[in-house]
């Protein structure tokens, strides 16, 4: 049985990579040539290299989400979590004179912590992600408040700041942990057994569960993942920021699960690609870009990105009723 659930669902993650992401990365082309055309600015080297720099903290976050939206989860502590880790690093940091790789270590430490916490609630508690999350959420923004009392954690030394503002040759060091971070959870999603037992368990977690696969196993691991990633980029946001602040990372958790479904992923599980997600959190990033080439103001770019939410999952609604009927 589990033989015939693995070619189950590679011949599943073969189809869906086909069929959905090829459309979505058409979707994609089509719109940044839509755009360069109206705001010629956009397609300069600049602007480019500034919109992938940006979005590719998102797209680290909305690595870990993947994770977890195809098991059928949610994760709405990932933001708070960049906060936690990013206040957290800074403070080892400037009050207590860490070593870089040291306050990084465990800062990133701090965020999988955060993430085996949320397993353990969903898992061995029973609490439903929502829930779980939720409170882990307003537990990592309290905590937050608490160690920087509202004021802003600075200034940090030269070398860390090269992990944000830095450039290998040409290409920018965020831009590059964001790719070396897709590409591994990547092979780790399509290459490996686990990565294979995570869509199994999205699909038919029962199923999963008859056919021998440790589902509490699956489920622990891709909440700890997601705690990984947002570790990762709470260490690249407060080096490109040159500061820690309470308010960092408000509303990432949206725009991480909107770039997973937007991305190709399905919120009832079983579905999605790391490399969907890189486009979602791509598009994401470009509309953002758009909104300020094109002259939107402030006040009304949150709205669109709201929309671009709503019309997101109402999409992936609407694909699970016809597929039902």
């Amino acid at each position: 049985m589990r033989s015939n659930s693995t070619s189950v669902i590679r011949s599943l993650g073969q189809r869906v990579f086909k069929a959905r992401e090829s459309m979505i990365l058409v979707v994609f082309i089509l719109f940044c040539v839509l755009l360069g055309i109206i705001a010629p600015k956009f397609l300069t080297v600049r602007n480019i290299t500034n919109v992938v720099r940006q979005f590719s903290m998102i797209t680290i976050v909305a690595v870990g989400m993947t994770f977890v939206i195809i098991t059928g989860g949610i994760d709405l502590s990932v933001g708070g979590i960049v906060a936690f880790v990013g206040v957290s690093t800074a403070w080892l940091l400037v009050a207590e004179h860490f070593p870089i790789w040291l306050a990084i270590l465990v800062g990133i430490l701090l965020g999988v912590l955060v993430g085996f916490i949320n397993g353990l609630l969903i898992v061995k508690i029973g609490l439903p992600p929502f829930i779980a999350t939720l409170g882990m959420m307003q537990v990592s923004r309290g905590l937050v408040l608490a160690l920087t009392k509202g004021y802003p954690i600075q200034p940090f030394p030269q070398n860390f700041l090269n992990i944000g503002q830095g450039a290998l040759w040409f290409i920018p060091i965020p831009i590059l942990i964001m790719l070396g971070v897709v590409v591994i959870a990547h092979i780790f999603l399509s290459k490996t057994t686990v990565g294979r037992y995570i869509y199994y368990v999205g699909s038919n977690p029962v199923a999963a569960n008859l056919s021998g696969i440790n589902v509490k196993r699956v489920l622990f691991t891709v909440y700890i993942l997601a705690g990984l990633t947002s570790g990762v980029a709470a260490v690249i946001l407060i080096a490109r920021l040159s500061s820690a602040q309470s308010s960092m990372a408000l509303g990432w958790e949206l725009d991480a699960i909107a770039a997973v479904v937007i991305g190709g992923a399905s919120l009832s599980g079983g579905e999605g690609s790391i490399f969907g997600t890189l486009i979602g959190a791509a598009m994401m990033g470009v509309i953002r870009n758009a909104l300020i080439l094109l002259h939107v103001s402030v006040y009304w770019q949150n709205v669109v990105i709201g929309l671009v939410i709503i019309a997101a999952v109402t999409i992936d609604r609407l694909r699970q009723q016809r597929q039902v009927g």
